[in-house]
């Protein structure tokens, strides 16, 4: 009976390894393949072994790769360096505009009570409930009526208004974790409301604003629909809008550089995670009122 146990413990552990191992295989591949695609000579996929890494040779003999040759294309051939920083351009200005707003606007509703401020959460509670889409016309009908459209600052518009009621709720149940004696021995020291929450709430809630800023940041990058409804200039476009318009055509010589492109989009992911993964680890494990 025990040796049965064993090796019924052995199929058991095997099974999920095989599991897990079919799951990052499935996860790691297309990864590999877009970096391996990235870094190839040839214009067309269908000349990119399935193997990544592996490139076929030309009918002349000659290596097909590794090569930068995409990235020359991408720049040379395309206005990504344009699409590159106006997504840039969008996402810090979502970042610091939402940050702000949620943050302060969480606490407001946690610490302090006035007139309608159960009807104000409810509705936006409501508000979350209904897809984005619902409104695209309506939005598109304000933007046009204050010349927002065709702009930067209008496509922020657009995503900060649509986030608030959401991260609103996200830090106000942050802030509720936070105890308030801390704010009540920081007033017998003599600081004002607002000094307190400068220098005491701010800091301990400092993981969750980490999360807040990642998610504020990584949301316009992914984007498709307001920006391809908004913006129309091609030197205005966010590269999610430019990368599709690269493929979108007939021709299939441009997706090893939309390659290229996708790759370069992961950089300001790595780095922002790198920078703010302890804070993000805290964050996700709720520890605030802990520390």
């Amino acid at each position: 009976m025990i040796k049965s146990g064993k090796s019924h413990d052995a199929f058991t552990a095997t099974f999920l390894n095989l599991i897990l191992l079919i799951q990052a295989i499935m996860v790691i591949y297309p990864i590999a393949f877009t970096i391996s695609s990235a870094f190839s000579k040839s214009n067309s996929l269908s000349s990119s072994a399935l193997v990544p890494f592996i490139y076929p040779k030309s009918p002349s003999g000659e290596s097909m790769g590794p090569s930068l040759y995409q990235f020359k294309r991408l720049f040379t051939e395309s206005m990504y360096g344009y699409w590159y920083l106006n997504t840039l351009k969008i996402a810090v200005m979502n970042t610091l505009i939402t940050v702000f707003v949620c943050s302060t606007a969480g606490y407001i509703f946690s610490r302090f009570k006035f007139p309608l401020k159960k009807p104000i959460m409810a509705s936006m509670i409501i508000l979350q409930m209904f897809p984005s889409f619902i409104g695209m016309v309506a939005t598109y009908v304000i933007l046009m009526r204050i010349n927002a459209l065709n702009t930067h600052w209008g496509l922020v518009l657009v995503y900060t208004t649509g986030s608030i009621p959401y991260n609103t709720w996200l830090m106000k149940g942050y802030y509720d974790t936070v105890s308030k004696d801390i704010a009540e021995a920081a007033y017998v020291d003599g600081c004002t409301p607002f000094s307190t929450y400068i220098r005491i709430i701010i800091p301990t809630v400092k993981p969750q604003l980490i999360f807040l800023t990642l998610t504020s940041f990584t949301g316009p990058w992914m984007d498709f629909i307001f920006p391809k409804l908004i913006l129309r200039s091609e030197d205005k476009k966010t590269l999610a809008v430019g990368l599709y318009e690269m493929i979108n055509g007939r021709s299939a010589d441009k997706f090893t550089m939309f390659a290229a492109g996708a790759l370069l989009v992961a950089v300001p992911f790595i780095i922002i995670f790198m920078a703010g993964q302890k804070q993000l680890l805290v964050s996700l494990a709720g520890t605030s009122g802990k520390e």
